[in-house]
């Protein structure tokens, strides 16, 4: 049990209880307390006198502590902080800004010096300034009624009571109501998920469902503000039309030009309103509520009074409450207008626009004080008031006024309209009734000109507010830099962070589509615009709700998965119904707009659900997977590649990628052997205990880091680790064991060949030995891979740039979570150890070291200049080889380089498939054929045969490769093998094992009797070499039996004498290749 303290306090003085685990407490002789220097935030006690050890301790002595207690009040005003490096839980500590207190790391707790923790690098300031935040009301509230009591309220809502009548114009307005609550749950659930920042709709949906949706729907959102902007200016400008034509004026031609010429000067005195910041739009917005809210009043109460006998009012279509007049208006009329035959769609169309304001808020979600609350609470409190006055408009229009009238008081019969005797209606060409003026409102109102002064705010007030967030939406996208495009129109000026920009490339969409100049033409597309987005915020709060990840905790808990994604449904299904063209065209622009994010693949990480759902994914395919028994027609190489750095191997990563790619795992392995470490640890002095070297955190995470990024840019799919503290042998035995889960393990181990076997010290040929034999004792197949010029290019140094443009987004606080990559400061490049030659020391942890990360490196296309070698993509980074010396780079190894992934001439892969293994031999080759750089290599299968019947042997063989499907293009059976081999081959064998031969120098070495005994096993490899230098010294690529290295029956130098002889002479890569002796070829379907 750990050492515990009670510290108590009564009347005044404090106590202190020790509880320990057995015995008296040591006391150590303490000095007064101090408060902590800044590089010590807790008390430490002096060194023991006993010991004279110099270590840190987290125990304060009895003694000490009491002295600390007998101190005054004033003496001991000492924090938490000062006792102990913890910290407690605080808001500060998960913020990702500078207010981010950077709690303690492992490493600082555990004692590791400074730069063996890994820390949170320090993020962006964030604008400092008096910006200014907003409540419910003034935020939410009032913005989202202003959006709401748009040009439909005044200008529209009449004549939708005339198509569609009472009863089915109250089913359009719950029908939208009801998509505007569904809709309002959900995006009240996700904006109390944690803190919303500013970018509104596309902030919320990208955080919820990824970059691909949320830019996608962000940028057709954007639009459709930007638009429904334009259709609130041509409702303002046909309402002053009306108004200066009814007093005998016009500036060109009191209709459609006017509209244009006005809507152009009132949109930019909009846009200069918003660019003069919050505050004076915040103002306009209290004025123009005020404005509407009089003017809703005005039409009621007017309404309510009736004509009062006033034939002008009457004869227009204004006859006062009546149950005649509701029982007509009741039902439906359809007609023709403005060349459409409307039908309850297509006035559904026309009208919910209307409602689509409940967004309002959450675009400008950055200046709320508390979003979470003030979207959920204001959004609903203004779809309450607006549906309820929409509701109370239908109810008053319908019952007090007719669809038709003729404006002419000698049409009307004893004071009132009879329908069926109006001469305009048998003739078509009545001018007033809820059908045919818009200026009904106006008419049926207390005092008409504060209709007109309604109208004006109305349509003013929606155009001003969605003026006010599309550049905030323009600008949140820009700074997240999806897409390059909108990057130059993000940029904020002033202490608020003013878009600017943005504000230009709005003024230019909405001018644009005000040019337009129909009302009835643009409603439409918004409202599918409008929709499509509805739907995506229904649908992220479904898949939140469905895959439930952890950090799916909203606070507001009213809502349910299954009615958001009945909203989903709903919002889809209505954009087909009101237009399929529309519909098809608003998802096309999404899709597209979600592909070019897929195609530009930002390293966004924003913890979406899309996340959660494929980890999920993920983990219910292996579970399944797991139990699943292995078949034989299902068999994947699963390839465990021991490469080292892959830079520095990129010929022995790409032969493994040749036999996986598309189909299987990879891994790759880098090996750091702790007799190297301490090696290494030695020549920087460090003090260290033989167990206990290891690579530091913080490097081996650069490290996986570094090589999983060089994967990836080359587009290799394949895990990379690091693994230290090991020897070479018992690192690799660990990987084989431990590497991947269920049946996602690698079956077949690929290692370069070791070319330095004869020079190096003996234990490494051991070693190297026994990472072969291991690997089949876990009944794991081998491949080993020898180039004629070897496989190591740890010569070349890299340099790495990255493009100028289009990368940018790495290193974006919203791209990463944090504010920039882990990035540590470096001036040195290290190579790492190799299992097969030249193994060099990496960079460690160390406090007088250093470790450069270096960028990834795609390699597809290179460029060859006199001393560098360029290795580039228009829009990838790009690395540049150099030799160190600074010396030109040679063509071969250049190709040698690159001999796995550039287009191969016509040639042949020859596979001596000498010895059954199970068909692994033929099989990777077969592979290797089939992908596109080899294909046009054919298949050469060369076969041994026991020399009874060799003509029936070849038969056989034949009909084994038919039934196993595998094409090739020559079968040819060796002979000769038995043979002794020739003089010459035998010499040079001899020369190579004779500094292994056991002597009295060399006591450990190849026995004369172990010679004697492998004689013939030796001659047979030996023969092997001579008909495979014959028969392949053209090909492309060699592919061939890997002799059993059996440690009870052979010695290492000998075995690997054998491997010498095998793979050398060759012009062309060698492989060597041995299954687990089970089969991974059927002859059955």
């Amino acid at each position: 049990m750990g050492d515990r303290f009670q510290i108590s306090k009564v009347n005044g003085t404090a106590n202190a209880g020790y509880d320990g685990d057995a015995g008296p407490a040591h006391v150590e002789q303490t000095d007064a307390v101090h408060p902590p220097s800044s590089h010590e935030n807790h008390l430490q006690p002096k060194p023991s006198g006993e010991t004279g050890e110099n270590r840190r301790s987290s125990r304060l002595s009895f003694r000490g502590f009491g002295h600390f207690l007998r101190k005054s009040d004033a003496e001991r005003k000492f924090s938490l902080a000062q006792l102990t490096k913890e910290s407690l839980p605080r808001l500060d500590n998960y913020r990702i800004s500078m207010r981010n207190l950077k709690r303690p790391s492992i490493g600082e707790l555990q004692g590791e010096a400074a730069d063996q923790s890994i820390t949170i690098p320090d993020p962006e300031p964030e604008p400092v300034g008096g910006h200014i935040k907003l409540g419910w009301i003034i935020g939410v509230l009032i913005p989202c009624l202003l959006n709401i009591w748009g040009v439909m309220l005044f200008l529209r809502l009449s004549w939708v009571v005339a198509e569609a009548g009472i009863l089915q114009t109250l089913i359009i307005i719950t029908i939208s109501a009801v998509v505007c609550v569904i809709t309002t749950l959900s995006l009240s659930a996700i904006s109390t998920n944690g803190e919303v920042k500013g970018g509104g709709v596309y902030f919320i949906i990208s955080r919820s469902l990824g970059p691909e949706f949320g830019a996608s729907v962000g940028v057709v959102f954007a639009f459709a503000n930007a638009v429904s902007a334009s259709m609130n200016t041509i409702g303002f400008c046909e309402s002053l039309n009306v108004l200066l034509k009814n007093n005998g004026l016009k500036i060109v031609d009191n209709g459609i030009n006017d509209i244009r010429i006005v809507g152009s000067v009132v949109v930019l005195v909009l846009i200069l309103i918003c660019c003069v910041g919050m505050e004076w739009e915040t103002k306009a917005q209290n004025f123009l509520i005020v404005t509407i809210v009089l003017a809703i009043f005005n039409f009621v109460i007017g309404a309510a009074i009736g004509p009062n006998g006033n034939e002008d009012l009457v004869s227009k279509g204004f006859v006062g409450f009546s149950w005649s007049t509701f029982k007509e208006n009741f039902g439906s009329d359809y007609r023709y207008a403005e060349g459409v035959n409307h039908d309850f769609f297509s006035v559904f169309a026309i009208f919910f626009p209307s409602v689509t304001g409940i967004q309002a808020g959450a675009n400008i979600c950055g200046d709320l004080k508390d979003a979470g609350a003030a979207i959920p609470k204001g959004t609903f409190w203004a779809l309450l008031i607006s549906m309820s006055s929409y509701a109370l408009f239908v109810l008053f229009a319908g019952g007090a006024a007719v669809r038709d009238a003729s404006g002419f008081a000698g049409d009307l019969v004893n004071g009132t309209i009879i329908p069926s005797e109006l001469p305009c209606l048998s003739e078509g060409n009545c001018t007033w009734g809820l059908f045919n003026s818009y200026e009904m409102m106006q008419e049926m109102s207390l005092w008409g000109p504060l209709i007109y002064a309604g109208c004006f705010a109305a349509t003013l007030s929606t155009a001003l507010t969605n003026l006010l967030s599309v550049p905030r939406l323009v600008q949140a996208l820009g700074i997240d830099q999806i897409y390059p495009g909108l990057i130059f129109f993000s940029k904020p000026y002033g202490k608020h962070g003013e878009p600017y920009r943005g504000y230009v490339l709005t003024f230019i969409i909405t001018t644009g589509f005000l040019l337009i100049g129909e009302l009835n033409l643009i409603a439409p597309l918004i409202s599918t615009f409008y929709l499509a987005s509805y739907a995506l915020i229904n649908f992220c709060t479904f898949h939140a709700a469905f895959v439930k990840p952890l950090g799916w905790r909203p606070t507001f808990k009213y809502y349910n998965a299954w009615i958001s994604l009945f909203g989903f449904a709903m919002c889809v299904i209505i954009m087909f119904l009101i237009n399929y063209v529309a519909a098809i065209i608003t998802f096309g622009i999404i899709f597209a707009l979600y592909l070019v994010v897929m195609y530009r693949k930002p390293e966004a990480n924003w913890g979406s659900t899309t996340q959660a759902q494929q980890y999920k994914a993920a983990l219910m395919a292996v579970t399944r997977l797991q139990n699943v028994s292995d078949h034989v027609k299902n068999y994947h190489p699963q390839v465990l590649v021991l490469s080292g750095d892959p830079k520095t191997r990129p010929p022995l990563v790409d032969f493994g990628y040749l036999l996986t790619k598309n189909n299987s795992l990879m891994f790759v392995a880098n090996i750091i052997p702790v007799s190297r470490l301490k090696k290494f640890v030695v020549i920087w002095e460090i003090i260290f205990l033989p167990h206990q070297v290891r690579v530091g955190y913080k490097n081996r995470q650069h490290m996986v880091k570094d090589g999983q990024k060089y994967l990836d840019a080359r587009k290799i799919k394949a895990f990379y680790n690091v693994i230290d503290g090991f020897s070479l042998e018992d690192g690799i035995n660990a990987l084989t064991k431990s590497t991947g889960f269920g049946k996602m393990a690698p079956n077949i181990v690929l290692v370069g060949y070791k070319p330095d076997w004869n020079r190096c010290r003996k234990e490494e040929v051991e070693s190297y030995f026994s990472i072969l034999y291991n690997a089949f004792s876990q009944r794991m197949g081998v491949a080993l891979l020898r180039l004629p010029n070897g496989l190591d290019f740890s010569e070349l140094s890299s340099e790495v740039t990255l493009p100028a443009n289009g990368m940018g987004h790495m290193h974006t606080a919203n791209a990463q979570g944090f504010t920039n990559e882990l990035m540590p400061a470096a001036n040195a490049a290290s190579e790492l150890l190799h299992i097969d030659s030249n193994l060099n020391l990496a960079g460690m942890d160390s406090p007088n070291s250093s470790y450069t990360i270096p960028q990834p490196a795609p390699m597809p296309n290179m460029q060859r200049n006199s001393r560098s070698y360029k290795v580039n993509g228009s829009d990838e980074p790009a690395v540049t080889y150099h030799t160190k010396g600074g010396s030109d780079i040679p063509q071969n190894l250049l190709e040698a380089m690159t001999i796995f992934t550039r287009k191969q001439p016509k040639g042949t892969i020859d596979v001596f498939w000498l010895y059954d293994d199970g068909g692994l031999t033929i099989l990777l080759p077969y592979i290797i054929s089939m992908r596109s750089h080899w294909q046009n290599s054919k298949l050469r299968v060369f076969a041994m045969c026991h020399g009874k019947d060799e003509e029936q042997e070849e038969k056989s063989m034949a009909s084994l490769l038919t039934k196993f499907r595998i094409k090739y293009s020559e079968l040819i059976m060796l002979k000769g093998v038995s043979e002794q081999p020739r003089t010459e081959t035998v010499l040079k064998h001899k020369r190579l094992i004779e500094p292994f031969r056991r002597g009295a120098s060399n006591e450990f070495g190849i026995t004369d009797e172990e010679l004697q005994s492998m004689s013939e096993k030796t001659n047979r490899q030996l023969r092997i070499h001579e008909l495979v230098v014959k028969h392949s010294s053209s090909a492309s690529l060699v592919v061939m039996s890997l002799p059993m290295p059996r440690k009870e029956a052979i010695s290492a130098p000998l075995y690997m004498s054998w491997l010498e002889m095998l793979t050398s002479d060759m012009k062309c890569p060698v492989a060597l290749a041995r299954g687990n002796q089970t089969p991974v070829l059927t002859l059955y379907s």
